[in-house]
């Protein structure tokens, strides 16, 4: 059975997801949604940079797009500054009868212990009206620390800490919001930003250590923050923009789940604007990866690397978060209805995607 599709947004993710509908036979692009006048009217291929048309024109128009009645919808536009509004998006599609899957936020990845009931009770209320599902996902909040830790667990005899890392250089990562308003870098290194604001940073990733405390059967005492910044050594220059020297050039911080006085389940991630700085943090696999440490017995370490075909990890990385919903399209369909965690959906596989 072929599943209907619309694509809510085209930005670094959206226009990977359009990609990523087209090419499996089960799926069909229904419609695509922008935020942008300037896009609407454009073909859905152009705006993924495909080089072709797909015959499906983007809209600003949500009211049509919902009056198809699509079995899915891949929703990918950016929350990080918009919470509200992308919590109201999701509410409106849902009680319209019409599953979603969504890179945001991310804390409805697995919001219990996480955020308050209000924020999240209005998307299960409206899922519930629609008798339809939400999935929340990606790469990282995501399958870098949901699935691919647990998995490894799988073949423990004894776990001590799982700690799971991103070691990225985000240098190629062309978001200025993201990495000037949000992260602080180029800033001076006594501000803080959005993200190492208090609180924050447990309300993007609390989700993840919540989550894994109860794949393995455990509920955390407490959840910690803690952060490093580390100032650009002269001035340099990236794509989204100046580097001064002396400003915030590279950015270390980890989520502790507690358990026992003791770090259980650790998220961690290690981001420079350059290769060479933080040389006694963390270094990457390749360009860039996404690392599980498991300690116990036996202790496992398990790297992965990431590569698009560009030559870029940093694109893998929003192919990888694309493809993570649009894989799952099948499976959130299929499933009953309400807001769905990585603990609830079968195995996700690229089925279809195999070349002959």
């Amino acid at each position: 059975m072929t599943l209907r599709v619309v694509q809510w947004s085209t930005g670094n993710v959206g226009r990977h997801a359009i990609a990523g509908i087209d090419a499996r036979p089960d799926l069909e692009l229904a419609g695509v949604w922008v935020s942008d006048p300037a896009k609407a009217g454009r073909d859905a291929g152009a705006l993924a940079g495909l080089g072709r048309d797909l015959g499906v024109t983007a809209t600003t128009d949500a009211d049509a797009l919902l009056s198809l009645r699509p079995d899915c919808v891949v929703y990918t536009a950016m929350a990080d500054d918009r919470i509200t509004e992308a919590l109201d998006d999701l509410c409106r599609i849902l009680r319209a009868g019409v599953n979603v899957v969504s890179s945001s936020p991310v804390f409805l990845q697995y919001p219990d212990g996480v955020v308050p009931k209000e924020l999240s009770d209005p998307v299960r209320e409206a899922a519930a009206e629609g008798g339809v599902s939400l999935w929340v996902n990606g790469i990282d909040p995501g399958f870098a620390n949901d699935w691919l830790p647990l998995v490894l667990t799988g073949v423990c005899e004894r776990i001590d800490e799982v700690r799971c890392l991103e070691i990225l250089d985000y240098s190629t990562y062309d978001n200025r919001k993201v990495l000037f308003d949000i992260m602080g870098f180029g800033s001076p290194i006594d501000e803080k930003p959005l993200l190492l604001q208090p609180g924050v940073l447990t309300l993007a990733w609390g989700s993840v250590v919540r989550q894994l405390a109860a794949g393995l059967g455990v509920e955390l005492d407490a959840v910690e923050e803690h952060h490093e910044r580390l100032p650009a050594p002269e001035t340099f220059h990236i794509p989204s923009g100046t580097i001064e020297r002396g400003t915030a050039a590279a950015l270390r911080f980890e989520i502790r789940g507690m358990l026992g006085g003791r770090p259980a389940c650790v998220l961690e991630h290690v981001t420079r604007l350059r290769p060479d700085l933080g040389p006694d943090w963390p270094q990457p696999s390749g360009q860039g990866c996404y690392r599980v440490e498991v300690t116990g017995e036996p202790d496992y370490t398990l790297d992965l690397r990431l590569l698009g075909t560009d030559g870029d990890h940093n694109t893998a990385g929003l192919k990888a978060t694309a493809m993570r919903l649009v894989n799952a399209v099948p499976a959130v369909v299929a499933a009953g209805p309400g807001l769905l965690t990585g603990l609830d959906l079968p195995l996700v596989t690229g089925r279809g995607l195999l070349r002959r």
